[in-house]
């Protein structure tokens, strides 16, 4: 009963299974990169700037390719666009382990070709697939399955990877790694675009140029794209330097890893309660009040006295908010351009949402070498909350016209 009122067709179930095992692998390997930090700082010479800049470049990268694996996707399918992101992924790894991996061949591997792989398989390729399987009403919570996902995997990974870390060294760890993504190139002959979407389309002979040029000109666009810079700001500033804090407030290292893996674990229940409040309420006062309450997660971590229970604390707040901003900002953009352009469209969201992540990795490290901690990225985090919060509140969450023209002649 449930799969007759929820799945449209066993394509769309196969199609979301092996997203959600994608996104399992992507997402799960890229959540640990910071865990290495002190083995590269060891073994690579790396300092805290150039890590926080080789893994600001990786999330700028994620963010550029998107739209092109966007096009990719919406003139091809998404299979394609994923095995590419994979074998992407896979040489970044290959290089990384093998050399060269030191200088500015670190920030090639773990920042461009690793980057590139993401653009196709982390979160914003997969769920575009999925999106165009479901209908509007159960599209925001089939996106919400596979975010939750993504979120398993930043829940199991922490543990397995520090383990492996301590026990054999990160050369076997990046072995590992590599032979997850071949895993994943397996998983991606799965995935299905269909050839018809879940609803009807008006005007289907618009072109990509004009569905961009349409979006930027839509001021709720705009609203949502500033807002989505906010939430890679956070998401990478404390993936990439929460290790780093925890040292420096004297915690052991232990407790980083468990705030990862609470982030992972209250991730999936965040986003599955996102994807399904994001059908019964307004989507944009649901992302206003994410942003505002990430505000409040981080004011207590920041101000109270460091501690482990404070940390985990803020490993299970922040981490149940952590992708949920993510279903109610793509469902915002297939409900008022349609899915024809959904994944190129939500592609340039996710771009400014990489430029956030890039400058909060990378200014979260030279604010560390400069100053010695992270208490003015730390700052700047708290008010960029604030300013999510409102920036969400002008926008219109309603078809533009040509889209309300569409429902009329259907």
């Amino acid at each position: 009963m449930i799969q007759k009122e929820f799945f449209p067709n066993k394509t769309a179930l196969v199609t979301l299974i092996a997203a959600c095992l994608v996104v399992i692998i992507s997402l799960g390997i890229r959540q640990t990169f910071g865990l290495f930090f002190f083995d590269f700082e060891i073994d690579l010479g790396c300092t805290q700037t150039e890590f926080g800049f080789a893994m600001g470049i990786q999330l700028l990268f994620w963010g550029l390719l998107g739209p092109v694996f966007g096009i990719i996707t919406d003139k091809y399918g998404g299979r394609l666009a994923v095995i590419i992101g994979f074998l992407f992924y896979l040489a970044g790894i290959y290089f990384l382990n093998y050399g060269p991996n030191t200088g500015f061949w670190f920030t090639f591997d773990i920042g461009i070709l690793i980057g590139i792989g993401l653009g196709a398989t982390a979160i914003s390729i997969p769920i575009s697939i999925v999106a165009k399987h479901f209908p509007l009403n159960t599209r925001t919570m089939a996106i919400g399955i596979v975010t939750a996902a993504g979120s398993f995997g930043y829940f199991v990974s922490p543990m397995y990877t520090r383990y492996t870390l301590l026990e054999y060294g990160w050369n076997t760890t990046l072995v590992i790694f590599a032979i997850m993504i071949i895993f994943g190139l397996f998983i991606a002959f799965f995935l299905s675009t269909p050839k018809q979407e879940a609803e009807q389309e008006y005007d289907n002979k618009q072109s990509a140029i004009e569905a961009i040029k349409e979006a930027f000109s839509n001021k709720s666009f705009n609203y949502l794209t500033l807002g989505f810079f906010v939430c890679g700001w956070h998401i990478a500033l404390v993936a990439t330097h929460i290790p780093m804090h925890i040292r420096d407030k004297g915690l052991e290292d232990w407790t980083a890893t468990a705030i990862l893996a609470l982030i992972g674990l209250f991730n999936v229940f965040g986003t599955l309660s996102s994807g399904y409040l994001a059908t019964r309420i307004s989507k944009k006062k649901l992302l206003s009040a994410i942003y505002l309450l990430r505000g409040v997660s981080l004011i207590y971590f920041i101000f109270m006295p460091p501690s482990t229970i404070n940390a985990l604390i803020f490993g299970i707040t922040f981490g149940y908010l952590w992708l949920a901003t993510v279903p109610p900002t793509s469902g915002i953009v297939g409900h008022i351009f349609g899915t024809k352009y959904i994944t190129l469209l939500y592609g340039f969201v996710f771009l400014s949402h990489q430029v956030g992540s890039f400058l909060g990795a990378y200014l979260g490290g030279l604010f560390h070498d400069l100053y010695g901690s992270l208490d003015y990225a730390w700052y700047i985090s708290i008010a960029l909350s604030l300013f999510a919060g409102l920036i969400h509140l002008p926008i219109k969450e309603k078809a533009i016209e040509r889209q309300q023209l569409a429902s009329s002649e259907i």
